[in-house]
């Protein structure tokens, strides 16, 4: 899809996602055991054919910057176009502003880079959306109805936010009303993933720049539903908007479902991620697996359940794992019991530890610590 271009705003460093997001934004969270978040919307755009990708950025960027790359690994290593990471420019420092405001605020410090766009349309998302959407699909849908702007709904629940936009659209697939941080009857959630010219964009960059406005949501979705003709996209399939440590926990472990992974890692619409290569993982002679997801190089040779193990972890014998998720190269010693806990990477507990939360409130240790 050549006339298209990709925009992901990976900025976002939630402080409900507490120690997830101590040294890295929401986009670069570990999930699903051997993904990030923003490997969903970046293979997203990518499977539609689109080879030239903006990456905006702020603060806590190096782990973006070190699973990114050079794009190699999406097929977005080039020497013109690709993959381009947006750090910060001379707007948001010369404020002194700890995070950009909003998304227009954050097109605003890129906009050198917005300008030289080549392609006649942009499709701007966040990097912290879980899904495989069809983006070709959705392209149609903006053409075939002649729409200033395109916005991909949901047919589940998806944001709980406090400043979540929900959106009502007549029969037609015209919104007619946008509302924020309330869901109201009939109201549908929206993907935060928007398709429109780079005309346009340009455009409403200049209007919110003049009028001191920062928000998308609020200075343009719900403000200009009158004037823009604004059409939503209903997307069926399984979608997530990671929050909060809950939601995190709680949308890791609908991975267990056969039904929820077939509809993430759809083989016409793979999910691509940086490459580790890894052995295949060792399952010892008394290690018991049930119903969990295990990446490839662990060593396994306690208790197994429920749970999400990605590359790399070991688990020693007599320990045992409960309804957890355990990130890359965690260390679980012998005699453990974990249950209801999430372990950032290269995580030690020691022999004997007892570690035990709730489905709604889980235990969560930070990266590199030991128990």
């Amino acid at each position: 899809m050549k006339e298209m271009h990709g925009i992901i705003f990976a900025y976002s460093s939630n402080i409900r996602l507490k120690e997830l997001t101590e040294r890295r934004t929401a986009s670069s969270i570990p999930f699903g055991g051997r993904y990030r978040m923003i490997d969903f919307m970046l293979s997203n755009m990518v499977n539609a054919g689109i080879n030239d990708v903006g990456v905006i950025m702020h603060e806590s960027y190096q782990s973006l910057l070190d699973h990114l790359g050079s794009g190699k690994d999406w097929d977005l290593s080039r020497k013109r176009g690709g993959l381009r990471l947006l750090p910060p420019f001379s707007y948001a420092s010369a404020r002194g502003a700890p995070d950009f405001r909003g998304h227009m605020e954050a097109l605003y410090g890129v906009a050198s880079y917005i300008s030289r766009i080549k392609q006649d349309y942009v499709i701007m998302a966040d990097g912290d959306i879980v899904a495989n959407l069809p983006v070709e699909e959705i392209f149609d849908f903006h053409e075939k109805n002649g729409a200033d702007i395109t916005c991909v709904i949901s047919s589940r629940r998806f944001d709980d936010s406090d400043n979540a936009p929900y959106v009502l659209a007549g029969a037609d697939g015209k919104v007619v009303d946008v509302v924020l941080g309330h869901r109201q009857e009939g109201y549908r959630d929206t993907l935060d993933a928007y398709i429109m010219s780079k005309q346009l964009l340009e455009n409403l960059m200049q209007h919110c720049s003049a009028h001191n406005l920062y928000s998308f949501r609020r200075d343009v979705l719900q403000q200009m539903t009158d004037k823009l003709n604004i059409m939503a996209y209903m997307f069926d399939g399984y979608c997530c908007h990671i929050d909060s440590l809950t939601s995190y926990f709680q949308h890791s472990m609908d991975l267990l479902e056969p039904s929820v992974r077939a509809q993430l890692f759809n083989r016409a619409r793979p999910i691509k991620t940086k490459v580790r290569d890894e052995a295949s993982t060792y399952y010892g002679p008394d290690c018991i697996i049930r119903n969990s997801v295990v990446a490839d190089g662990c060593y396994i040779e306690g208790t197994v359940e429920n749970s999400i193990l990605f590359r790399g972890v070991k688990i020693e014998a007599e320990a045992t794992i409960k309804n957890s998720i355990l990130m890359q190269d965690t260390t679980v010693r012998r005699g453990v019991e974990l249950n209801y806990a999430i372990t950032d990477k290269e995580v030690l507990v020691n022999t004997g530890r007892m570690l035990v939360g709730h489905a709604s409130y889980p235990i969560t240790i930070s990266k590199g610590s030991t128990v």
